[in-house]
């Protein structure tokens, strides 16, 4: 599959990969950031934002895309970074390609599964009946019952389109819903990266903890690690000027 991009910049290139619900927008403070000094190509995964769609979805599925995507467009070599679900996609890349990026950057994620995180936002938009919806601020109202953090909320909202027949979310929710488990799963490829490898952890998170390192070590020997203190999951949103840095100082070191 053949994903939609984003390509600005000139110099070496770097390849930015979202997270889950989200789309190549919510890296767009990095990208901005590198255009500078990188080529950076920002997609959307498969079935978020403006990509094809399909009800298959996998790791080695997204992997693939992005393999596809890479080879249409005749881009390397290239450092890939990924955020949450964005690195799991790198992390896959990684281990199942054989040509490798030249550096891994995973911004609050582990090669870990996971427990679920996110039921009250799938009852959440399971919930509204886009063929009735008047308005992202309703949208938003009848969001607020199933989803507290107006951020999240505000987040989720950036993928609802007005259209001339009424509303439609830019992510197949069908799609997420039923591969959901395989999502928050780990990346399913087998074997070993041993380029540059940088894990950058909000503070405040538990995407990453201590006891994963035995299974990141395993996957990514040269792997090393920054905490961004004060931030959470959303460490590139909450302290951009810090995790830019942090971006930056790994691709020219």
């Amino acid at each position: 599959m053949i994903l939609n991009y984003q390509l600005n910049g000139q110099g070496p290139l770097v390849v930015l990969i979202h997270g889950l619900f989200g789309s190549f927008e919510n890296l767009g403070v990095i990208a901005r950031a590198l255009q500078d000094e990188f080529q950076v190509l920002n997609i959307d995964v498969r079935n978020h934002g403006r990509s094809p769609q399909s009800s298959d979805m996998s790791y080695p599925l997204l992997a693939a895309d992005l393999a596809e995507t890479l080879d249409s467009l005749a881009l390397k070599p290239f450092a890939l970074l990924g955020h949450s679900m964005g690195g799991k996609i790198a992390m896959q890349y990684a281990l199942q390609n054989t040509i490798k990026p030249q550096r891994l950057i995973l911004a609050d994620i582990a090669p870990v599964g996971y427990p679920p995180r996110h039921n009250s936002i799938f009852a959440g938009l399971n919930s509204l009946d886009l063929t009735t919806l008047s308005s992202r601020a309703e949208a938003d109202q009848l969001l607020a019952a199933f989803i507290k953090e107006a951020g999240v909320r505000q987040f989720l909202l950036k993928s609802l389109d007005k259209t001339e027949t009424g509303f439609r979310w830019r992510f197949n929710l069908d799609a997420l819903s039923t591969h959901y488990q395989a999502l928050i799963g780990a990346p399913v490829a087998e074997g070993v990266f041993d380029g540059p490898t940088l894990f950058i952890k909000g503070g405040n998170s538990d995407y990453i903890l201590a006891e994963h390192r035995p299974t990141i070590l395993a996957h990514f020997p040269a792997a090393q690690a920054k905490v961004i203190e004060g931030t959470g999951h959303w460490l590139h949103a909450e302290k951009p000027a810090a995790f830019n840095k942090i971006v930056r100082d790994f691709l020219l070191s």
